[in-house]
């Protein structure tokens, strides 16, 4: 095996590592692909890790004429596709839950604020401007819920109906993760980017969130097409 594999989360703690390689076709073909358990200490495999912005680690896996056995190949050659496909679905869906997570945190932060930080006498959140703010932030934030767990609930249907439905929930959850990122943020003022405060590294959390496993264009795209079929 030969070539890179980039941004792989947690990479420095295991074992084995499942990589993914095209034995056959070209590019962008779907058949091909085959998956192969490849050994950390494996000769010619290196990882390098590093911290990532949002917390948590990840590393660079380069292969370099790394020799495997036989018995190494997961599966028939070149049928690796589907499986694969299959499971980002599921760990997409997986993202979403956790981003919904931080979103819900992210909300409970602001409301304690609100009702805690004071102006002019009373707290900022009796002011109708932020109330307000605040409520669409909670009607948002049972959307992307809702398509959560309506993504969870259509993992085991065919194809088309999994992944169009993983999609529609992953570019919600990026569209809403950037509202409530960015809002609780201005609601919060200054303190909200402070390293000490906890809302600036669910920030980050969120934001990141949506560069996995394709961000809110690419799933726009992947739902169009997939409607389209």
């Amino acid at each position: 095996l030969n070539g890179r594999k980039a941004v792989v989360a947690n990479a420095e703690a295991a074992d084995m590592i499942v990589v993914s390689a095209r034995e056959s076709g070209e590019a962008g073909d779907e058949a091909g692909i085959s998956l192969f358990l490849v050994p950390a200490d494996a000769k010619g495999l290196t990882v390098t890790g590093y911290a990532l912005l949002a917390g948590g680690r990840a590393a660079e896996v380069t292969l370099d004429d790394v020799t495997l056995p036989e018995s190494a190949r997961l599966g028939a050659a070149g049928k690796a596709f589907d499986a694969i496909e299959a499971r980002t679905a599921v760990a997409t869906t997986a993202l979403c839950a956790e981003t919904l997570g931080a979103m819900e945190t992210a909300c409970t932060l602001t409301r304690e604020y609100l009702g805690t930080r004071k102006q002019f006498g009373r707290p900022i959140g009796s002011f109708q401007a932020l109330a307000h703010r605040m409520s669409d932030l909670l009607i948002d934030l049972e959307q992307a819920r809702s398509a959560v767990i309506n993504a969870a609930g259509h993992l085991a249907d065919d194809r088309a109906s999994r992944e169009r439905h993983v999609s529609a929930a992953k570019n919600l959850m990026g569209r809403v993760g950037r509202l409530v990122s960015e809002d609780t943020i201005q609601m919060h003022g200054g303190i909200a980017m402070t390293q000490e405060y906890e809302l600036a590294h669910i920030a980050k959390r969120i934001t990141m969130a949506d560069h996995r496993f394709g961000d809110v264009d690419h799933h726009l795209e992947r739902f169009i097409a997939l409607s389209a079929a």
